[in-house]
């Protein structure tokens, strides 16, 4: 896939987020203080780099942000983010189940949480409000 391009000709910025899921909860975090929405519950993810699969940049963010080896299985949903960047949704499934390490700058706390918790959470980032109620209405599947 090609990224677009916006009304001033410079590609659309592109990033990708995971989505794991286990026992009803889901994989979330809490961004670093020090990044962009600091303090922000959402999904792991991130840009993807020029050249580079979605595929291939959702499993290196897992890596990065979360020390998570993931497979990304399928992508489930498509956005666009307040600022302009164009997000692929995928759903990821982790390759083990041993203990994730947060990225000291990126990320603040990890957290296994359902989709009311999170819907609850008044610090959730709104992209991810938007996909957690299209999950719930059933307009999204994770599983084939």
């Amino acid at each position: 896939m090609s990224p677009s391009s916006g009304s001033s000709g410079s590609p659309t910025p592109r990033g990708v987020v995971a989505v794991a899921s286990r026992h009803g909860r889901y994989l979330a975090i809490r961004r670093g203080p020090t990044v962009a929405a600091g303090g922000r519950i959402c999904f792991p993810g991130g840009h993807v780099e020029p050249g580079e699969a979605e595929h291939d940049a959702v499993e290196r963010e897992c890596r990065e942000e979360v020390g998570a080896a993931v497979v990304a299985t399928t992508r489930v949903w498509s956005s666009v983010t307040n600022w302009g960047t164009a997000l692929s949704w995928w759903a990821v499934r982790l390759v083990d189940e041993r203990d994730l390490v947060p990225h000291p700058v990126e990320v603040a706390e990890i957290l296994w949480l359902s989709a009311d918790e999170m819907l609850a959470l008044p610090d959730l980032l709104p992209g991810n409000r938007e996909f957690l109620v299209a999950l719930r209405e059933g307009a999204i599947r994770l599983e084939p």
